[in-house]
């Protein structure tokens, strides 16, 4: 499992530069609202797949359980900002398991990893993949657009951003 997504960034020259000018706080505040609506493009797609494979027939839903979360544990060791999307409610397989529509899923995992007798019908790893470009142009227009509010903000006020 230690295979991973690699993408190179280009053309965020403006973006960078803006970076320098600005606080290590209103870096952060306004990164994370831009990474949070970043991350809603995977999460949106994720749901997208998952539906296509959800039997109707049964109260549970994957996709109703597709969610991103804040990752407090990155930020506290190393400062940078992160998100966590992934399905809700654990790998826990209960005997008598609830039915309601945002019940837990466990089976998400035979279903995205597959089993030994059973292919792999992958719904997360499809919505990273293909919405790599998309993420960073949300990200960056997102990210620039929270800088230039926070740089106009602190020249009203006079004070250096």
């Amino acid at each position: 499992m230690a295979d991973g997504v690699d993408f190179s960034i280009i053309g965020v020259e403006a973006l960078l530069g803006k970076l320098s000018s600005v606080s290590d706080d209103l870096r952060r505040r306004g990164g994370r609202a831009a990474l949070r609506r970043a991350g809603n493009v995977i999460v949106e797609k994720a749901k997208a797949n998952a539906s296509r494979i959800d039997d109707p027939h049964t109260g549970r839903s994957i996709a109703a359980n597709v969610a991103m979360r804040w990752n407090g544990r990155v930020f506290k060791t190393t400062g940078n900002l992160a998100f966590r999307i992934g399905v809700l409610h654990g790998a826990v397989l209960k005997k008598h398991p609830d039915l309601g529509e945002n019940a837990p899923t466990p089976h998400w995992r035979l279903i995205e990893f597959g089993t030994e007798n059973v292919r792999a019908q992958p719904f997360m790893r499809p919505a990273a993949e293909s919405s790599i470009s998309e993420v960073v142009n949300v990200f960056a227009t997102e990210y620039e657009k929270s800088l230039d509010r926070a740089i106009k903000r602190a020249a009203k006020k006079g004070v250096p951003p």
